[in-house]
């Protein structure tokens, strides 16, 4: 019920998807999306009395894409990759038949931009790599003609952090992102593309380039700037900049360093946010088992695993198969017989709303021998934990 209410703010929707879940309790998330009608009234419909596109039109497209971003707090991947990437299509053939003048065109060129890295994130999510990549380099060709620095440099953030998701290194480009973003971005801007940079230098190894655009990050958001950050570094603040620390220093093997950030960051953390929440306390879980602290971290991976049954994503599946993985060597323990089973109820449960024709299976995409990609089955992980939707 409070996801529900969350949607209906976010889409202004006036009681209708919270009165929805009040009288069907068992109703899906995505459901509650085509409930909102958010498929009409997309861009196309523009066009439909001519070519011509008004000054303003760019603005417009901009409010909603500012208002569909909010889905991403409370939805998974797979709810919203089609949404967005029908306002993708329907905004690329504005650009394409619309008639307008060059500022129009470099707006609706930042909007296209934005569109298409919301989509691939949701793509990314939902384990789709292949669309994801494709809608990314879409993102950077339209940022680019936009003459957008700022939007250019966002996308190559999003490039590098799906190759670290596929295996590979990304610091280089990370790293060549918030150079092309420069001094010049906002402070929101800055912030984020120096997280994900230390992100990608935690994957590598690197604890003094963590270290190093950690603080550079952290003193980004203590800084004052009189520009407004661009809406799609909204989500971007103090509890954040914790949040990426404690994963870099879980990653890194840090215990000491990463436990006391992530919990406080995680303290204050809604519930109605579940995948991002899930993720989170995974990397917590890791650095209590570094700590030796096995109770702990199962505990914690069971308030993770509970809050992802469900969820249209990949990522909080993997990340704690990784987890229960990593405390096999006390198999003895309660803790871990408990957690186990745990995982393999809530395997059970999603496994079964896949084969009731509820919800669609997630694919999630791979790379072969030649580096191109391959579809993949329903990811299911080696502890049991067969990814929700």
């Amino acid at each position: 019920m409070q996801v529900a209410q969350r949607l209906d703010d976010v889409l202004e929707a006036g009681g209708e998807l919270a009165a929805l879940a009040a009288i069907r309790p068992g109703v899906r998330r995505r459901e509650f999306v085509a409930a909102a009608g958010l498929a009409t009234a997309l861009p196309h419909t523009l066009l439909a009395h001519g070519r011509h596109v008004g000054a303003a039109t760019p603005g417009r497209l901009a409010a909603r894409i500012a208002r569909l971003r909010r889905l991403d707090n409370h939805l998974g991947g797979a709810d919203t990759h089609h949404l967005y990437a029908a306002e993708v299509d329907a905004t690329a053939r504005l650009v394409r038949d619309g008639a307008y003048d060059e500022s129009t065109g470099r707006q609706l060129l930042a909007v296209l931009a934005e569109q298409a890295q919301l989509a691939g994130w949701a793509a990314f999510d939902a384990g789709n790599h292949r669309d994801a990549d494709r809608l990314y380099r879409l993102s950077l060709a339209a940022a680019r003609d936009a003459e957008d620095a700022s939007l250019a440099a966002n996308g190559m953030a999003f490039l590098a952090y799906q190759q670290l998701a596929l295996g590979g290194q990304a610091a280089d480009t990370a790293a060549a992102a918030c150079d092309t973003a420069g001094t010049a971005a906002t402070i929101g801007v800055r912030a984020l593309l120096h997280l994900r940079t230390a992100w990608a230098y935690a994957v590598a190894g690197d604890a003094a380039a963590v270290d190093r655009h950690l603080d550079i990050g952290t003193t980004c958001l203590a800084e004052h700037d009189d520009r407004p950050d661009p809406d799609w570094v909204y989500w971007v603040d103090r509890t954040e900049d914790e949040i990426m620390t404690g994963r870099c220093w879980s990653v890194l093997h840090r215990p000491v360093r990463a436990i006391p950030v992530l919990e406080r960051a995680l303290a204050g953390f809604d519930d109605t946010h579940a995948r991002d929440k899930a993720l989170y306390l995974s990397w917590l879980a890791d650095a209590y088992i570094d700590a030796n602290e096995i109770e702990q971290a199962c505990a914690t991976a069971a308030a993770a695993i509970r809050l992802s049954g469900g969820i249209g994503s990949i990522r909080p599946g993997q990340r704690l198969d990784a987890v229960v993985a990593r405390v096999e060597p006390h198999a003895d323990l309660p803790c871990v017989i408990e957690l186990r089973a745990l995982a393999a109820e809530v395997s059970r449960r999603n496994a079964a709303r896949l084969r009731s024709g509820g919800c669609f299976a997630m694919v999630c995409d791979d790379v072969d021998r030649d580096g191109g990609f391959v579809a993949m089955p329903v990811y299911v992980g080696s502890a049991g934990l067969v990814l929700g939707v």
